[in-house]
This record gives structure tokens, sequence and C-alpha cells, in this order.
């Protein structure tokens, strides 16, 4: 009877917990939830002469029909997919490349080389950017003299101040400064690879490169479509670079133009183009959109078919 009594009272609350999460619930919902559902709010009004007046979509209807605006707002979306297209073809490849020959055991000194591979993304990108424009440029960079001592002279260019090359370069900086990132998510997973599969794949002959196919790539798919999911919204959320290096304008002629430098002029204005905090609004919440829709379908079609692996 008195076990039965004991069942039926009630559990106190657990305050501690609310205690405990509260700081971080309210600096999550001061600086993340309400800056979103306001600019959510604002892409629906019109700012005219201090005046909002509610229109709707308009804002975005006018972002993607209109003349002025569609032209800046279709070239800004396809450079940010083939800025994209650069960190999954190359960084995250190279990132793999990487890890896999720094977690050799008969590599020597691989701790020194993964610090110096880390290092760059510990620099600001404002640096980065800078120094690798003295790097490339025609008048007082090294690069030009460096490839005429390989032998490799006639294939040096302006390749910064060129319309079909300045975007490709800013991706191949980018790529090199945040290699790391991949690098070190990759590595920590096939270091938790338990000694006794591998020892067990070498005992039925497989060598090393069918090792890693058919016993440590499937192993680390989840870790890769993690690394795919974080480039995505790293590189839709892109702005520093490009900024440091080609400014505001992303020049020549907007080549270099993504969505985080055509929002900022959008929103803040720059030279004769004059700020609107609606359509800078519109334009935040289609990368918000772009960026929910583009993990979504990933999480869809490629992260729900991987097999999942628990040790």
């Amino acid at each position: 009877m008195n076990h039965a009594n004991h069942n039926d009272e009630k559990k106190p609350f657990p305050w501690h917990i609310v205690i405990f999460l509260s700081p971080a619930l309210l600096i999550y919902t001061a600086f993340s939830v309400y800056p979103l559902l306001d600019t959510l709010f604002l892409s629906l009004f019109n700012e005219q002469q201090g005046k909002s007046t509610f229109v709707g979509l308009q804002n975005f209807i006018t972002l993607i029909t209109d003349d002025n605006w569609s032209d800046a707002f279709w070239n800004a979306l396809g450079n940010n997919f083939k800025f994209f297209a650069i960190h999954m073809l190359i960084q995250n490849p190279i990132g793999l490349l990487l890890a896999v020959l720094l977690s050799s055991p008969k590599l020597r000194l691989s701790g020194t080389y993964r610090t110096l591979i880390f290092m760059p993304t510990m620099l600001s990108v404002v640096i980065i950017g800078f120094v690798w424009q003295l790097l490339l440029s025609p008048i007082w960079g090294i690069s030009e003299n460096l490839l005429y001592s390989i032998g490799l002279g006639d294939y040096f260019d302006a390749w910064l101040g060129k319309e079909g090359s300045a975007l490709i370069t800013l991706g191949l900086i980018s790529v090199w400064q945040f290699v790391g990132i991949p690098m070190m998510l990759i590595y920590a997973t096939l270091l938790n690879i338990p000694d006794d599969i591998i020892d067990a794949g070498v005992v039925d002959g497989a060598n090393s490169l069918q090792t890693f196919w058919y016993i440590k790539l499937p192993l680390i798919l989840p870790t890769i479509a993690m690394v795919s999911i974080l480039t995505f919204v790293a590189n839709f959320n892109a702005f520093e670079l490009i900024y440091a290096v080609k400014g505001a304008l992303a020049g020549p002629n907007f080549s270099t133009d993504l969505m985080g430098t055509f929002f900022y002029r959008t929103f803040f204005g720059f030279q004769l183009q004059q700020g609107s905090a609606s359509m800078g609004a519109a334009v935040a919440t289609l990368m918000f959109l772009i960026i929910l829709v583009g993990v979504m379908l990933f999480l869809f079609f490629v992260q729900h078919r991987i097999q999942r692996f628990r040790f």
C-alpha cells in the first residue's frame, strides 16, 4: 500500500533544468530567432518617405522579375552556386585526401602537418584577402617571378582583374584557407574507426586502397555528408573575402558578386545605389529560404539514404 502511494506521488518539476537552459535560450532568441522573424516581417513591407506599407510578396516579385533588380539577383545567385561548386569539387576532396594521409600511422610529423594546414582557418579573412591580393598583383606581387622560376611564366595573368577568372581565383583562395576544416572533421572520424575492423579486412587480403574504399569510406560517409551541408551553408553566407578583395561592387563588372555582397549593397546602399531596408530584408529572406531548401533536399535525398554505422 505504501509502495502504491509512493508511486502516486508526483515528481517535482525540474526547475533546475529551466534555470540552466534559460540564459542560453534567451541569448539564442534575442540574437537568432528574433532577428530572423523581424527580417521575414520586414520583407513584407515597403518603406517610402518614412512610411511602411504592407505589400505582401511584391518585394520578392520585384527582386526576381523587375529589370532593375533581377539581373543583379540572378547574377549573384549564379555566382554563389559556382563558388559553392568550387568548394565541393576541390576543397572537400582535398580535405578527404589529406585526412586519409594524415591518419596513416606510418606518416611522421603528422601533428605538424595538421597544424600547418589548419592554421589559415584561424586567420582573419580580411588578412587572407589582402595578402593574396598582394601576392597575385601583376605590379608588385611575387607570383609572376615564382611561375617564371619553375617554367610556367607564360600562364601568369591578372587573375583577379578579369571577369572570367576572378571568381575562380577567389574560390581557390577560400579553398586554401578553409580546407583544414573538412580535413579535421574527417580525420577525427577516421581515428574513431575500430582497429578490429581494419585488421579483419587486412586478414581477408584487402590492400590499402581496398581497405579505404570498402571499409573506411562507408564508415565516414555521414561525416562527409555533414561536411557537405556545412560547405553549402557557409558558401551561401560568404561575404568577407569578396568584400575584402573586391569591395561591395564585387568587380570586375560584378563578376564576383555573391548573395552576401548583393545583400550588403541592397540593404545599406553603396555609392550611387540607395539602400532599402525592405528590399534588403527580401534578399536576406531569399538567402535563408535557399539555404533551408538546399539543406532539406540534401537531408532527404542524400543523408536519408546513407547507412549509419554505430560502434
